[in-house]
């Protein structure tokens, strides 16, 4: 199979796996490089099938959002760069980075697949812009990964949405119901290991037979 055949299966594996999970056309088309007219003729025939509305096309929208939406974000971006640093291909890091996301925040994702592009394009400069607006710090205080801005306080725990949501989460019944807390396991169901031990000695349970002598 020759060069251009593979590159353009390839492409058509892509632009599948974007539709499916809610891509605009102008989004498949930046990941693909597939014309327009052909991603719209294979994939959405029925014209009422067709996105609508404005694309996401600013990284502005990130420090406006609420903590929520920036914390799940950082989650996208995070998974997208670790794919990228494993030297998967940007379309394949997205698509992975984002089915990842979903499975984690299921059912409702707060984040969609067109706002995703927008973060990883804006934080590798790449398929809309050739500007790097974001890049993925460290928080001193809690350790974990989130997304800033370039040239913004990256030493700054104020600026990290995860210390945002520890620190509010006793009050606020949004983070409450989006993070919930997993209900502990009653002691009383529990068999300690020294019960084992009592009730079922060393060879499965099974009486010692006698010494024939």
């Amino acid at each position: 199979m020759r060069t251009s055949t593979r590159r353009h299966l390839h492409a058509l594996q892509l632009a599948q796996a974007c539709v499916e999970l809610g891509a605009r056309v102008r989004t498949v088309h930046h990941i693909t490089r597939l014309p327009r007219r052909e991603l719209i003729r294979l994939f959405y025939p029925d014209s009422q099938s067709i996105p609508r509305g404005r694309p996401p096309d600013s990284p502005e929208w990130y420090h406006t959002a609420n903590v929520l939406f920036r914390a799940d974000a950082s989650l996208v971006g995070v998974l997208y760069r670790r794919l990228r640093h494993a030297n998967l291909p940007s379309g394949s890091s997205l698509i992975a980075a984002y089915r990842h996301y979903r499975h984690l925040r299921a059912p409702e994702p707060r984040i969609s697949f067109d706002r995703a592009f927008d973060l990883a394009a804006h934080l590798e400069g790449i398929w809309i812009t050739s500007i790097r607006s974001f890049s993925v710090a460290v928080c001193p205080q809690c350790h974990s990964e989130h997304l800033t801005a370039i040239g913004g306080p990256r030493s700054q725990s104020v600026g990290c949405p995860w210390c945002k949501i520890i620190h509010r989460y006793r009050t606020d019944p949004r983070v409450q119901t989006s993070f919930p807390t997993l209900p502990l396991v009653d002691p009383r169901h529990i068999v300690l290991g020294i019960d084992l031990l009592i009730a079922q000695p060393p060879g499965g349970g099974a009486d010692i037979p006698d010494d024939p002598a």
